[in-house]
């Protein structure tokens, strides 16, 4: 093995540990979006979602570097990211059915996922350009060698958001906290922030309870507007018979036997 062969191989390491370390968030918002689906669809989403999701960063991650010098960009993709953690807390409405409504809720969930993670990956991607040294091939292959890791977490957090409902919030607060990490490194804020550091560390956290509290907000506001049905609270009285089974009494004050 030469020494460029050497340079292959560390490189691509580089890359496949940067995306795993990046990776965190992105699959956190996939299991997310995936949770309110049956299990076979949350299988497809998230394979769909993952697969789709590395092709798109591959494409912005050779484009990243110009990306990143628009003003403005990183505001608007925070102000998205927010909105789609509250959206993400929410869940799907309980009122559809049908094949048609899963199908729907299906692409629902994939949409979201690549949203999120391009939004996401903004930053991202400047770690794996960098361990790629502007060796597409080698980008294009360390990304690709990525999914089954995010596959993977994905899966395992999806498990766990089952078993502790809690971490849905502190998953939708974790988006919160990635939008305010964005947007105080916009080129056309950045500088005033860095004059004003305590406001910089305090946006991501207040960027994370945002979403917590409006999305708690929002769904005690569809609670109230959509109740579940109840059962009848009215009891049925059961009266045994000769032949030894049951049947309903007539309503009392009725002369009938």
């Amino acid at each position: 093995m030469g020494p460029a062969d050497t340079q292959f191989w560390v490189a691509l390491g580089e890359i496949i540990l940067v995306n795993i370390v990046l990776s965190g968030d992105n699959a956190v918002v996939i299991a997310l979006a995936a949770r309110s689906l049956p299990p076979k669809q949350q299988k497809i989403a998230i394979l769909y979602g993952s697969g789709a999701a590395i092709v798109m960063r591959i494409i912005l991650t050779i484009a990243a570097v110009e990306l990143l010098k628009l003003p403005y960009l990183k505001i608007v993709g925070a102000a998205l990211l927010l909105w789609i953690g509250v959206h993400l807390l929410l869940g799907e409405d309980e009122g559809q059915d049908g094949d048609d409504a899963k199908a729907s809720s299906l692409w629902a969930a994939v949409r979201t996922i690549l949203i999120a993670d391009l939004v996401m990956s903004l930053d991202n991607v400047l770690g794996v350009a960098a361990a790629a040294k502007g060796n597409n091939l080698l980008l294009i292959i360390g990304l690709a060698v990525s999914i089954p890791l995010i596959i993977f977490g994905s899966t395992i957090i999806l498990k766990l958001m089952e078993r502790f409902p809690v971490i849905i919030a502190i998953g939708a607060g974790l988006l919160g906290y990635v939008a305010g990490e964005m947007l105080v490194t916009d080129p056309s804020v950045h500088e005033w922030f860095e004059h004003h550091t305590a406001v910089e560390f305090a946006l991501p956290i207040i960027g994370a309870a945002a979403v917590v509290l409006i999305g708690r907000w929002l769904a005690d506001r569809r609670g109230r507007a959509h109740p579940r049905p109840e059962a009848s609270a009215e009891p049925v009285e059961l009266a045994d018979v000769a032949e030894g089974g049951t049947q309903p009494l007539p309503p009392r004050g009725t002369d009938g036997h």
